[in-house]
This record gives structure tokens, sequence and C-alpha cells, in this order.
């Protein structure tokens, strides 16, 4: 059950609800922690698994960058994708996406990213659901 819903948008057939995540969670790539915050919110869309949105300022500075990728989701709007170099050399594109400017109705994940965690060897602690 929901714990603390911000937003609800989307349609009867594809509800997305945001809402703060339960507790504290941490990002780890290769076993390192990457990012940790209490401020993490859980999105669910639709059919889709649920998915953690971070902070941006949880991240380390300069982790992320700009990729080339753009998308659009007509329940959530344009969507920046990020890029990121890893200590070991390792570039991952795209690792994360934001929506800058959300639609209305969807603003509560504005200054957050999502991660493409299976692009990835990265992890949530605990895992959303």
């Amino acid at each position: 059950m929901p714990q603390d819903i911000l937003e609800q948008a989307g349609t009867p057939d594809h509800p997305i609800t945001v809402e703060h995540a339960p507790g504290p969670v941490t990002l780890s790539v290769r076993g390192h922690s990457i990012a940790e915050t209490t401020d993490a919110l859980i999105l669910r869309e639709g059919r889709y698994p649920p998915t953690y949105y971070i902070p941006k300022s949880a991240l380390p500075q300069g982790f992320l960058h700009p990729a080339t990728k753009v998308t659009h989701c007509p329940y959530k709007g344009d969507a920046t994708h990020w890029k990121a170099v890893l200590a070991d050399g390792r570039t991952i594109d795209p690792i994360a996406w934001s929506y800058e400017t959300p639609i209305p109705g969807i603003t509560s994940i504005q200054g957050y990213l999502g991660f493409y965690t299976n692009a990835f060897d990265g992890a949530f602690d605990p895992p959303p659901h």
C-alpha cells in the first residue's frame, strides 16, 4: 500500500503515482555506493515495475554528463538522458533520465533521476517494491 502519495496522474488504463520511499535508499555500482538519500521517490506507472527516482543532489559532482538521447512520454513530458563515466573509465550511456520540465500533474519528479539499472551492474538497496 502506498505510503505517502505526492501525485496521481495518467489515465485509468495507465495510472501513475508518485510517493515518498519509506526509508533510506542507496544506489551502488559494482558494489560501491554512488548515492545515498532519505529523499527518494517511488514512481508507479501502469504495468511497469516500480522505479526509484533519486535527487540529482544525492549524486557526486561530475558523475553525470548529458547524453544525446531524448525521449518523450505523453504522461510525464520530455526526458533528458544522462551518461556516466565510472572510476574504472567505463562509460554507461545512458545511465539515467530526468524530466527537467515535467508536465503538470507530475511535477514532483522535477530535480530527480530514474536509472537504467538493467543497463549496468547497479542496484538499489532496498529494491523498489
